[in-house]
C-alpha cells in the first residue's frame, strides 16, 4: 500500500489495527490526508512523515504511540490539521509551531509532554488548539491574546501558575478551559467576550470575587469556577445570561443569603447548578427554584421525550468542521452524580441536577420542587433545614438520586415517593422523621444507611417494628439481622399456639375432676345410660374369667 505513490487520500479510523506505521509512508509523495486515529499502533512516530511536502491532513490521535514529537513534522508545510491526542508521547516540544503557518487545528492532549511553555508564537490562523493533560508548567504567556481567530483554547490539567488578564479581551474565543492548574490571582475581567460559551477554571487558586464583566458574554453556558478560593456573595446578576445552562460554584467562600422573596431570580436554560461546600445561608429561594423552567419542561415518560422544544436533544460540546472533517471536541464538566465526582464528558441537556448541600441554608425545602419534573439529582444534605419532606416530591418521578442528610427534618416519610421508580439513591439519614417507612417499589431495595439517626422511623429495613400501639409490641433487639427479622415476627404465633395448647390440657384436667367425683354420678348415668352399665358389668365379668 505505501508503494502507491499517486495515493492521496488513506483513512484507517476505529478499527483494531497494532504494528507501527512503516518508514515506507515516505513513497506516498502525494499523499494529502493520512488518519488512523482510534486504533492500536505503536512505536515512534515515524520521521519520513516530514517527507510528505503534500500533506494537509495527519491524524494519530487515540493510539499508543510513544518517544517525542520528531521535528521533521513542522516540514510539512501545508499541514493544516495535525491532531495527536491520546498517546503515550514524552520529552518536550522539538521546535515552533509558528512553522507550520496553514496550521488550524492542533491536538497535542492527553500526552506526557513536559517542560515549560514550548512556543514563541502561533500560526496566525489558528482555530484549536489544546495541550491539556500534559505535565505542562510555568505562565500562559501574554501573547497568546493576540490570535484574533482562536476558538478554543484548553490548557487544563497541567500546572501553570499564571493566567493572563488579557484573555478576556479575545473576542472570537468560544471555549476557554484552564480546570485543574496551579493559577493563582484574580479571575480576568472579560470585556470582549460576545461569542463565549464556556468557562472552565475549576481546580485552581483563584481569589478575590467573580467579575461582573461576565454579564458581556451573553452567550455563555457553562460556568465553573469550582473548587477555588473566591470570595463572594451569590451572582444574582447572572440573571442576565439568557443561555446559561450549568452553573458550578461549588467549594468556594461564597457567603450570605440566594435572595428573597422579593428577589426575582429567573434562569430559564439552567440544568445544572452547584452551590455546595460555600457558606450560604437563609431560607432556600423559592422564586430561584420557580423559574427553573428547564426543569420543569422535558420529562421522560417510557423512553420518548417529550414537550422538549427545538433543539433540546442538542450536545453542549463544540463541533469543528473543516472541509470533510467534522470533530466533536467533548464539553465535560466534572458533578456529583449520586454521591461521586465524575467527570461527565458530553453535557446532554437532559441532565438536570440541583446541589445546595454543606451550607448552612435553614428555613423549609419550597414546595415549588416538586414542580421540577425532569430533575434527576437533587442534595440539600448537610444545611439546617426543617419542617416535612414535601408531599409533592412523588412528582419527581425522574429523579436518580435524592439526598436530603443532615438536617432537622421533621414529620414522616411520604407515601407518595413510593412513586418515584427511578430511584437509586436514598439518603434521609440523621434527622428527626417519624412513622413507618414506606414499603414497596423501590423502598424494597433501601438499606438502613438511608435511615439511620432518626430514632421515631419503624418498619422495614429497620429493626424497629411498627403498630398501633407500639408498647403492647415487644421490641427488638438491635442486634437482629434482617434475615432473621421475620422469624422474630413468627415468634409470636408460636407463643399464641402455645397458649392455645396449655388450655386444651387444662381443660381436660378439669373434666376428670367433675367426672370423677362421687356428685357426679347421677349425671354419668343420665348420659350414658345402660351402655355405661353394660360396660361395667363387661370390666367384672373379664375379672372373674382371669382369676
Amino acid at each position: 500500500m505505501f508503494q502507491l505513490k499517486k495515493l492521496k487520500w488513506l483513512s484507517l479510523l476505529s478499527n483494531d489495527l497494532s504494528g507501527e506505521i512503516p518508514e515506507d509512508i515516505r513513497n506516498c509523495s502525494s499523499l494529502i490526508r493520512f488518519r488512523v486515529k482510534d486504533n492500536k499502533l505503536t512505536g515512534p512516530i515515524p520521521r519520513e512523515i516530514g517527507n510528505l511536502e503534500n500533506l494537509d491532513a495527519l491524524d494519530l490521535g487515540s493510539n499508543q504511540f510513544l518517544g517525542n514529537v520528531p521535528a521533521e513534522i513542522l516540514g510539512c508545510r501545508n499541514l493544516t490539521y495535525l491532531d495527536l491526542h491520546s498517546n503515550l508521547i514524552t520529552g518536550q516540544f522539538p521546535g515552533e509551531l509558528s512553522s507550520l503557518v496553514s496550521l488550524q487545528f492542533a491536538d497535542f492532549s492527553d500526552n506526557l509532554i513536559e517542560g515549560t511553555w514550548p512556543f514563541r508564537a502561533f500560526p496566525p490562523n489558528i482555530v484549536f488548539f489544546s495541550i491539556s493533560r500534559n505535565n505542562f508548567s510555568g505562565e500562559i504567556p501574554h501573547w497568546i491574546c493576540n490570535l484574533n481567530l482562536i476558538n478554543y483554547l484548553d490548557f487544563s490539567h497541567n500546572h501553570f501558575s499564571m493566567i493572563p488578564p488579557c484573555l478576556g479581551n479575545m473576542s472570537d474565543l468560544i471555549n476557554l478551559d484552564l480546570r485543574n492548574n496551579n493559577l493563582y490571582g484574580t479571575i480576568p475581567k472579560f470585556i470582549k467576550c460576545s461569542n463565549l460559551r464556556s468557562l472552565k477554571l475549576t481546580g485552581n487558586q483563584l481569589e478575590g470575587s467573580l467579575p461582573r464583566s461576565l454579564v458581556k458574554c451573553k452567550k455563555l453556558k457553562i460556568l465553573d469556577v469550582s473548587n477555588n478560593k473566591v470570595n463572594d456573595t451569590f451572582p444574582r446578576w447572572l440573571v442576565n445570561l439568557p443561555e446559561l445552562r450549568v452553573l458550578l460554584l461549588r467549594s468556594n467562600n461564597f457567603h450570605g443569603s440566594i435572595g428573597n422573596h422579593k428577589t426575582k431570580l429567573s434562569f430559564p436554560n439552567l440544568r445544572i447548578i452547584d452551590l455546595s461546600h460555600n457558606m450560604f445561608h437563609g431560607h432556600l429561594p423559592s422564586n430561584l427554584f420557580k423559574n427553573l423552567i428547564a426543569m420543569m419542561n422535558g420529562s421522560v415518560e417510557k423512553g420518548k421525550l417529550q414537550d422538549m422544544g427545538e433543539g433540546y436533544l442538542q450536545y453542549m460540546d463544540y463541533t469543528y468542521y473543516r472541509d470533510s472533517i467534522t470533530i466533536d471536541i467533548n464539553d465535560s464538566i466534572t458533578i456529583d452524580i449520586k454521591g461521586n465526582y465524575i467527570d461527565v464528558v458530553k453535557i446532554q441537556t437532559l441532565l438536570t441536577t440541583i446541589d445546595f448541600s454543606n451550607n448552612s441554608f435553614n428555613g423549609e425545602i419550597p414546595k415549588v420542587i416538586g414542580k421540577l419534573g425532569s430533575l434527576k439529582g437533587l442534595n440539600f444534605s448537610h444545611n439546617n433545614l426543617i419542617g416535612h419532606v414535601p408531599i409533592l416530591f412523588g412528582n419527581l418521578t425522574n429523579l436518580e438520586w435524592l439526598d436530603l442528610s443532615s438536617n432537622k427534618l421533621t414529620g414522616d416519610i411520604p407515601i407518595q415517593l413510593i412513586d418515584i421508580t427511578s430511584l437509586a439513591i436514598l439518603n434521609l439519614s440523621k434527622n428527626h422523621l417519624v412513622g413507618p417507612i414506606p414499603q414497596g417499589k423501590q423502598f424494597n431495595t433501601f438499606t438502613n444507611d438511608s435511615y439511620n439517626g432518626n430514632l421515631g422511623l419503624c418498619g422495614f429495613p429497620m429493626t424497629k417494628t411498627c403498630g398501633n400501639d407500639e408498647g403492647q409490641h415487644p421490641q427488638l433487639s438491635s442486634t437482629i439481622q434482617e434475615d432473621d427479622f421475620e422469624f422474630a415476627n413468627g415468634f409470636n404465633w408460636k407463643v399464641v399456639l402455645l397458649g392455645y395448647g396449655c388450655g386444651f390440657m387444662f381443660g381436660l384436667s378439669m373434666g376428670y375432676l367433675v367426672f370423677s367425683s362421687e356428685n357426679s354420678k347421677w349425671l354419668a348415668n343420665g348420659v350414658y345410660g345402660k351402655r355405661h352399665n353394660k360396660v361395667r358389668r363387661s370390666k367384672k365379668n373379664a375379672r372373674r374369667r382371669i382369676n
